[in-house]
């Protein structure tokens, strides 16, 4: 299995080579050079196993310069008790009749980028011996909330890296914010910057492509590599999950083997969505992908209509880690949908760099409209969902999960579908206290966000994960804030270049 850039059909690296490089050298994201199968016999099979097994049997498809033992390696350390409180890794509660809550946030950060961020290391680490790269490798992440934390947690004290992570200053819960300035680990760096996660995301991506400053980093020893979704060592354990669900379910007869479900996924940069598209075309039943966005909605706009128009509004909501507008893996996508055209790829990134929109064809419009489906809401409704959940269900969910319940329901009145549905529940309440106890109950609004944890905890069956309450009484290490134009000289400054 080879890898191309979206950019430029005729690159083509190993695996290895693709997690190590995070990027193409043109700016383009690295794919495989075709989704590789997997039969229902398999799936059936892959029920039976531990995740971290399931994890390596799915890795083994796209990871082919990787020995057996490499990839049970990285598994069984990245997916083991020591990391994540629950047995089954990806836990599957019941919400409702045919309807499954898909919880990805067992792991050390309480967030669903602990699915990938706790194996990244391993990977790139593995890569690098493999590739016999002597550099130090430089991670550079921008982030919404989750993934830095993640991210941070992943590689801390990882020999050989280096990571520096850029969030906005005012675009993340209190927690997320918490988690980050207080990180421990010799390695590890973090900053705020002036303006939202684009501006974070858009001023990391120049960065990797700065010829001046790769060359800098090459005469000193150094190479950067990426912790974001842009990294395709970060994707594919988002594909194991979705594998893994299904598995579980048929296992378990909640759905017969062949059965086909809807994947209903809250997303903002469409990385968490397009595993599920590859889950999809490597053979796993999935119907409907649906795309929940909160009311910063250009990717339903988008596949609504076939336009991407990023010039509107920017709204800082209380499910933070969707605000984006630049929703970088859709490129993927689009290379996929366009016959790997990478020709109309460049042609639509550029305008999208240069202009804030494209269109895409018809043909690919037909192509949206037949994989996916997308809807949208706002704070009021969100935080109200939390309460419909909580009062019906007993049930507490977080800001990020609530939207795609809401987009759900309102595509179920749609449509009348009542095919069983997975729900990607993507972060622990507690990452998002002060919305989630607001949606509970009115009059704790001058709590301390440490009091509104223990208030949830009060009302919900979720206990406190130890990794957030342990929090409190951490040292804050990180509290640089800077411009979005300083990226660059900050990177160079902290680098010692």
């Amino acid at each position: 299995m080879f890898y191309n850039s979206t950019r430029n059909s005729e690159v083509k690296v190993s695996s290895a080579e693709a997690i190590t490089q995070g990027i193409s050298a043109e700016g383009g994201l690295f794919v495989p050079e075709e989704i590789p199968a997997l039969t229902l016999d398999e799936i059936k099979a892959v029920g039976e196993m531990k995740y971290a097994d399931r994890a390596a049997y799915v890795f083994s498809k796209y990871l082919t310069d990787f020995t057996d033992a490499e990839i049970h390696y990285c598994t069984d350390n990245a997916y083991s008790d020591k990391n994540f409180e629950t047995e089954n890794i990806a836990e599957i509660a019941h919400l409702f009749s045919g309807t499954y809550m898909l919880e990805l946030w067992h792991g050390p950060t309480c967030a669903f980028k602990d699915m990938a961020l706790q194996i990244l290391p391993y990977f790139l680490t593995t890569s690098a011996k493999k590739i016999k790269l002597d550099k130090k490798i430089v991670i550079l992440v921008a982030t919404s909330g989750d993934t830095g934390k993640a991210a941070l947690e992943g590689f801390k004290d990882v020999e050989g890296t280096s990571i520096l992570v850029f969030y906005p200053e005012d675009g993340v819960s209190p927690m997320q914010k918490r988690q980050m300035k207080t990180q421990e680990g010799g390695n590890v760096g973090v900053c705020a910057i002036k303006g939202n996660f684009d501006d974070c995301q858009n001023g990391v991506k120049a960065i990797f492509t700065d010829n001046e400053v790769k060359n800098l980093l090459d005469e000193n020893g150094m190479m950067f590599s990426s912790a974001n979704s842009i990294n395709w060592g970060r994707l594919v354990p988002q594909i194991v999950y979705y594998v893994s669900a299904y598995a579980e379910l048929a296992k378990d007869g909640e759905i017969k083997l062949g059965e086909k479900i809807n994947v209903v996924v809250p997303t903002g940069n469409f990385g968490n969505i397009l595993a599920a598209y590859y889950a999809k075309h490597m053979g796993v039943p999935i119907n409907k992908l649906i795309c929940a966005s909160n009311i910063n909605n250009v990717l339903t706009d988008f596949i609504n209509t076939g336009v991407y128009d990023r010039n509107r509004q920017f709204y800082a909501t209380v499910s933070p880690s969707m605000d984006i507008l630049i929703s970088s893996n859709l490129e993927r996508l689009l290379y996929l949908m366009t016959g790997k055209n990478d020709a109309v790829i460049r042609e639509w990134f550029s305008k999208l760099a240069s202009e804030g929109r494209y269109e895409v064809s018809a043909d690919v419009k037909a192509k949206l409209a037949e994989e996916f489906c997308a809807g949208f809401c706002d704070d009021e409704q969100t935080k109200n969902t939390i309460h419909a959940i909580y009062e019906k269900y007993s049930y507490t969910c977080d800001t990020h999960t609530a939207v795609a319940v809401k987009v759900y329901n309102d595509y179920k009145d749609a449509t009348g579908d009542e095919t069983k549905t997975v729900i990607a529940s993507t972060a622990s309440p507690y990452k998002f206290s002060a919305a989630v106890l607001a949606a509970l109950e009115s009059g704790n609004e001058d709590m301390d966000e440490y009091s509104k944890v223990d208030r949830i905890a009060q009302l919900s069956d979720i206990a406190v994960p130890s990794a957030l309450a342990d929090l409190k009484n951490k040292p804050e290490r990180f509290s640089d804030v800077i411009e979005k134009a300083d990226q660059k000289a900050y990177v160079l400054k902290t680098l010692g270049l």
